[in-house]
């Protein structure tokens, strides 16, 4: 132990309660950043997990159409030059089996399905007649690009794979219309009437889904949308869903000439609500970091005030600035060493409490308590800011306590 360090432990035991009051404030800086971010974190992962699992990382659609911008003629031999943009796109795809082909030879491309969609159908039950939206699918290929096979709530995805008029209803269109597995209803669309049957019941957690989102085999869907060719649009997962907006645009677009939306980009209002309330609740919690930084300033200015005798005969005795700016440094690292470990602590219990409080959710992702995430950053995080905090606040004494000389101590001339 070098005689710095343990003159700073001297020093800091005479203001106990100042340098308990900075430790208590650096635990709860550190403890409750590490539990704000690991539950907002948490549901906004659960958030992009749900969303990924109900309509992938990737989506293909609408077919791009070059149009002409302008005609103008140019020298000899060539009568005119024709300048084309890409302004125009063609709802739907029309090939949707060379695209798929084409799509599954990029790296970061793990599946893709098809999916034809119909909107404006009519739902009849023995109950009441509603409006749903229509989802053809290859089940295979469905359930490569998604959660839709872990999402069976009551049910069996084998029966609707074999049975020739099953279907596949969200829990709420079910509660709507008290439909169970096994009832039939109709499904009126283009002027015609089909009669399926309910082979399971799928929760994705997402009431706009659950609510209106009823899933068929595609040549059922086919026949009933009256639309023997083309897909809607392509579905794909990714092996890296981060890459997507990267992956997206421009280059995969120019590729596959139809418009590639990434989920960064469908999803951006709710990512953005994630991502300010993330900011808003660090912000907050730095209060108590601010406090232990002051409280620390404070604490320092009071001891060197208190301690100039002390700091003249260190000075005699040899002790550079530098030391004595090294001493004050000390009790400021010794705060904060207890302080980080403190708060790491206290922030693996709280968020550990968290999640086991009861939380039942059924709007944008369904879940019956707190989600939250466990990640070494957020802790480097925390023990970061109170670092920076604290040791700035203990620069402005440790500098005047290196400044102090001695013949001015003894004269009474120290400022």
């Amino acid at each position: 132990m070098s005689p710095n360090f343990r003159i700073a432990l001297r020093f800091l035991t005479a203001k106990k309660r100042s340098m308990v009051m900075s430790l208590s404030c650096i635990i709860l800086g550190v403890g409750l950043f590490v539990v704000t971010q690991a539950t907002t974190r948490g549901f906004e992962g659960f958030f992009i997990k749900t969303i990924l699992g109900t309509d992938g990382a990737m989506r293909v659609e609408d077919k791009r159409q070059s149009t002409i911008q302008s005609v103008s003629t140019v020298g000899y031999g060539a009568p005119f030059e024709v300048q084309a943009q890409s302004g125009k796109y063609i709802e739907g795809i029309d090939y949707p089996g060379e695209l798929m082909r084409t799509l599954l030879t990029f790296p970061n491309v793990a599946a893709a399905s098809e999916v034809l969609h119909g909107s404006n159908v009519t739902i009849r039950s023995s109950f009441k007649d509603d409006t749903v939206q229509v989802f053809g699918i290859n089940l295979d290929d469905q359930l490569r690009v998604s959660d839709l096979g872990n999402q069976i709530s009551e049910g069996s995805i084998y029966d609707f794979r074999t049975a020739p008029d099953g279907a596949l209803i969200g829990r709420m269109m079910a509660d709507r219309q008290h439909l169970s597995v096994g009832d039939t209803f109709q499904l009126e669309a283009n002027g015609q009437t089909r009669v399926f049957r309910v082979s399971a019941i799928y929760e994705t957690g997402v009431e706009d889904i659950d609510k209106v989102r009823l899933y068929l085999k595609m040549e059922q869907a086919r026949s009933l949308l009256q639309k023997p060719t083309g897909a809607s649009y392509l579905q794909v997962s990714l092996h890296d869903k981060d890459r997507a907006h990267a992956d997206s645009s421009p280059w995969m677009e120019d590729i596959l000439d139809h418009r590639v939306a990434a989920w960064q980009d469908r999803e951006k209002e709710w990512l953005g609500v994630f991502r300010a309330l993330r900011v808003s609740t660090g912000i907050t919690v730095c209060v108590f970091t601010l406090i232990a930084g002051l409280a620390m300033f404070n604490t320092l200015a009071m001891i060197v005030m208190e301690k100039t005798k002390e700091i003249a005969i260190l000075r005699s005795m040899g002790y550079t600035r530098r030391d004595i700016s090294s001493i004050f440094l000390w009790q400021a690292v010794i705060v904060l060493a207890f302080g980080s470990i403190g708060g790491c602590l206290l922030g693996i219990a709280g968020t550990y409490a968290v999640s086991q409080v009861p939380l039942p959710i059924h709007t944008i992702f369904k879940t019956d308590k707190f989600i939250v995430t466990w990640n070494p950053w957020h802790y480097a995080e925390a023990v970061a800011i109170s670092i920076a905090m604290v040791m700035v606040a203990s620069l402005i004494p440790s500098r005047r306590a290196a400044r102090l000389e001695p013949g001015d101590i003894i004269r009474g001339t120290a400022q």
